[in-house]
């Protein structure tokens, strides 16, 4: 058994050296895809076109507008004199928001009264949008909080004033201070990355020994099913590893995302979550009759997979019964493992749950390809 399985070993691993093209895409695109997800996949908006009519014009409303100005969240695209100009550079998508001041907003403000102020956004993209008003509501807020202090001590330099109760709510976020998105996406795209190369490897591999004619001359030896599964799984089990090593060191100094947690910890969710990718690829090839049915194959099933795994989209706010569905996807669980173990330092004592998942994926998947394949043309 273990000279067949080395003899199958070999076999694939001297395949990949003699193919030049393979090896330039297990390293490079990789790379390259690492660089472009992880600056623009990001939750954080900046620079949105804004444009601002002031009809007041008085030294309050300036200052707030100022403050908008010089935020990297907002970009003044256009100074309006009229509604018309507002509702045009919304209409022409030259900007995203509009800040109109009405007049007399300076005086309200004086008479220690709320002073209205008209937002409109364009609400085509929802998530920017949401985003946009929220970054909003914090420096009118923080222009608030200045304006009522400024006007305390003006007030106690003539007299003696009570100062109002006041409420400030001081943040200490745990595990990532900055909240850098990229601390949140660059783990998730290791796993992503992963997942799409292992599974388009092992996708086409006894696709691609039926259509050569060499699985005609694996029919006359005496190598079991599961042995030549194996000869077909270990070699990309290695290319995998070596690939989830790669792909995080690269991630985590180029972004400077830091790892806190235990790397046996990460090691053994990533052998776990490799068997289950594993399993799919070779459910995928075992199933498909020529390269063109197992890439569409791969097609279908990554698209899902990337969507229901919490990659982007929260598990939470997905239906019911999708996320039941979630509990098929080996990604949702490695996902879980390596920004735990990249970011909160989490232990087996918490992680065993997904563990388990990914656990019980490959070991049903990888079974399900060995009953599956027949050493047969057919």
């Amino acid at each position: 058994m273990w000279q067949r399985l080395m003899r199958m070993l070999v076999k694939e691993l001297l395949q990949l050296k003699r193919d030049r093209w393979a090896r330039f895409h297990l390293i490079v695109p990789p790379l390259v895809q690492m660089l472009i997800f992880g600056y623009a996949a990001t939750f954080e908006v900046y620079h949105v076109g804004t444009v601002v009519l002031d009809r007041d014009n008085s030294q309050e409303s300036r200052e707030l507008l100022s403050r908008f100005s010089f935020s990297d969240r907002f970009r003044v695209v256009r100074i309006a004199h009229t509604d018309a100009e507002v509702a045009e550079a919304i209409d022409h998508d030259d900007a995203a928001l509009a800040i109109v001041i009405d007049a007399g907003f300076a005086q309200t403000l004086r008479k220690g009264q709320p002073a209205p102020l008209q937002v409109i956004v364009d609400g085509t993209n929802s998530n920017t949008a949401l985003l946009a008003l929220g970054y909003l509501n914090l420096i009118v807020e923080r222009y608030s909080s200045d304006y009522l202090a400024d006007s305390l001590v003006r007030a106690q330099a003539a007299g003696p004033v009570q100062q109002p109760v006041r409420v400030e709510i001081q943040q200490r976020p745990w595990y990532n201070p900055d909240f850098n998105g990229r601390w949140f996406f660059v783990p998730g795209v290791v796993g992503s990355l992963t997942l799409v190369l292992v599974v388009s490897l092992t996708a086409i591999a006894i696709v691609r020994e039926r259509e050569v004619g060499t699985l005609e001359q694996l029919m006359v030896t005496p190598i079991r099913n599961y042995e030549y599964i194996l000869g077909k799984t270990v070699p990309f089990f290695l290319i995998g590893l070596a690939e989830v090593c790669l792909v995080a060191l690269f991630g985590s100094l180029w972004f400077g995302v830091p790892f806190v947690g235990n790397p046996f910890i990460l090691l053994l969710g990533t052998v776990l979550f490799l068997f289950s990718t594993l399993g799919i690829g070779l459910l995928v090839s075992t199933t498909a009759r020529t390269q063109q049915q197992a890439f569409a194959t791969n097609f279908l099933v990554l698209n899902p997979m990337f969507t229901l795994s919490g990659f982007s989209f929260p598990i939470a706010s997905m239906p019911q019964a999708l996320q039941w569905l979630t509990y098929l996807d080996p990604l949702r669980y490695y996902l879980v493992v390596i920004r735990a173990t990249f970011l909160k330092g989490v232990g087996l004592d918490l992680l065993w749950p997904d563990m388990l998942g990914m656990g019980v994926l490959g070991l049903v998947l990888l079974t399900v390809s060995v009953l599956r394949f027949k050493k047969s043309l057919d």
